[in-house]
This record gives structure tokens, C-alpha cells and sequence, in this order.
């Protein structure tokens, strides 16, 4: 009885535990955590292993405990910040806003960019956890393959923190038959925005705000981002002008050459396909 005792408030402890540990994270930061809960559940069956002397157990917790920490480590530098930061520290959005100051943002119907699509030379597919959203990875293949066939260069530009878990857009890209060649990590593929004509980005927000490279009191100042907005013509396909995970406004809605298409981006994305065709 005293055993089970025992027992009983080590389970109450760690619910408890868990539960304040989880409770502070919030927006972007709960894939980081997810990820470093993965680890964790990979050392306990490590620690399993090893009590009732079961070798196969301690190896596949010891595997999974790794490339759960691999994971976090891939996806705090993407946000440029440390494990510590994300646990104990958060980000702290500010909430003030500069007065008197209206801004504008473009907005066009799928049908209207086709000019645009077909006499660009070059065209890059930005993902994020929009598309995952509503499902339009197959959609974007075959947009893809119409572009192509009119000689037009495609290719996936795949932020590491784009989506909920590192690897995500590959997954659902490769999901739709998209060829891995295409697919380009940021340092590969920031270099090749100025000689692109139209880039396209799909539910992605925080990762491609400009913000992070010069606003200081930004909370994603230092993030890592995609450099789209230095593209000729940028299209953002979105279904309002929300925030993103980090709760700020994205400064690339209102430059010049950026674009908006409001609505589903699977219904978006298909309607640009037909009138390609």
C-alpha cells in the first residue's frame, strides 16, 4: 500500500509538472516544445529499458530521445533563439502602434495574376502552415507542372520553422509527387529572390516578414527569414490579414510589389490553375 502510495504522488507530481511546463507556451513556440516532449518521451523509454533490462527499448529511446533534441535544436535556430529563451522567456509582443499612420495592402483575384504567372521566368513556391491547412499541397504540384510547360522555372523555398514540426512542408510537398530537387532550405534559396520574378507565397506569415531584419523591437528581430519581399512581384495567399504565431503585423502585406489573394488557398491555387490552362 505504501508503495502504491508512492507511486500515486509521482503521478500527481508529474501531471502537475507537466502541466505548468506546457501552459506558458504558446503560438509559434509549441512545435519547439513538442518536439523537446518527443526527446523527453524517448529517454523515459530509455530509463525503461534499462530497469527491466529490455536492450531493444533502450535503443529505440535513445533514438528517439536524440532526434527529438536534433529537432528542437533545428527549430530554435530557426527562430534564432536558445531552448532557455523558449521555455522561460517567450516572446513579448508589443502591443503599441504608431498613430496616424494608414496602410494600405493590394488585393487581386486569382484571375488577374495570370498575366504575371505566364510571363515570369522564374517562380518561387513559399509554403506554410496555410497550405497545410487547407490541404492545397496537390493543388501547388500542379500549378507547378502548368508553369513548367511554359517554361517557367519552379522551385520551393521551405523555412525550417515552417509549419508545426521541422520537415512538415517536405512531407506534405512530397505527399503531392514534388520532387525533392525542387525543394531549398533558406541559405540556399534568399540568394536567388532578386533575379525572381514572382514569388508565391502560400499561408506563410512571421517567416517572411521583413520586420525581422531591421525592426529592433520587433519580437522576431534576428529570426532568420525568407527574403521574398525582394522578388519582383510577390503574391500572399491568405485567408485575412491576421497576424501570424508571433501576433505581429507583417510588414510585407503593404510594400510595393506585394500582392494579396484573400480566400482558401486549395480554391485560390485551382482557380490559377484553370485560367493557366
Amino acid at each position: 500500500d505504501q508503495l502504491f502510495d508512492y507511486f500515486l504522488w509521482i503521478i500527481i507530481f508529474s501531471l502537475v509538472i507537466g502541466y505548468y511546463f506546457v501552459v506558458p507556451i504558446g503560438g509559434a513556440d509549441m512545435p519547439v516544445v513538442i518536439a523537446l516532449l518527443n526527446s523527453f518521451s524517448g529517454l523515459a523509454a530509455a530509463a525503461t529499458g534499462f530497469v527491466i533490462q529490455n536492450d531493444a527499448l533502450i535503443i529505440s529511446g535513445a533514438l528517439v530521445g536524440a532526434s527529438g533534441i536534433i529537432l528542437t535544436n533545428i527549430m530554435c535556430k530557426g527562430m534564432n533563439r536558445t531552448i532557455w529563451n523558449v521555455l522561460f522567456v517567450g516572446i513579448k509582443v508589443s502591443t503599441s502602434t504608431a498613430e496616424g499612420v494608414q496602410k494600405t495592402a493590394k488585393s487581386y483575384e486569382p484571375e488577374d495574376t495570370v498575366v504575371i504567372f505566364e510571363n515570369a521566368k522564374q517562380v518561387i513556391i513559399v509554403p506554410g502552415y496555410g497550405m497545410a491547412v487547407a490541404q492545397a499541397q496537390h493543388m501547388c504540384h500542379e500549378l507547378e507542372k502548368i508553369l513548367e510547360e511554359k517554361s517557367v522555372t519552379v522551385k520551393y523555398a521551405i523555412h525550417p520553422v515552417a509549419g508545426r514540426m521541422p520537415g512538415h512542408m517536405n512531407v506534405l510537398l512530397a505527399e503531392a509527387n514534388v520532387a525533392y530537387d525542387k525543394l531549398y532550405d533558406l541559405d540556399q534559396i534568399n540568394p536567388e529572390f532578386e533575379q525572381t520574378d514572382v514569388a508565391l507565397v502560400i499561408g506563410a506569415n512571421d517567416v517572411v516578414n521583413p520586420a525581422a531584419r531591421h525592426d529592433k523591437s520587433s519580437p522576431i528581430y534576428g529570426m532568420p527569414i525568407l527574403d521574398v519581399d525582394k522578388s519582383q512581384t510577390v503574391f500572399v495567399l491568405k485567408r485575412s490579414m491576421n497576424f501570424g504565431y508571433a501576433g505581429i503585423d507583417n510588414e510585407l502585406f503593404y510594400k510595393d510589389n506585394t500582392i494579396m489573394i484573400f480566400g482558401d488557398a486549395k480554391d485560390t491555387v485551382s482557380r490559377l490553375v484553370a485560367e493557366l490552362k
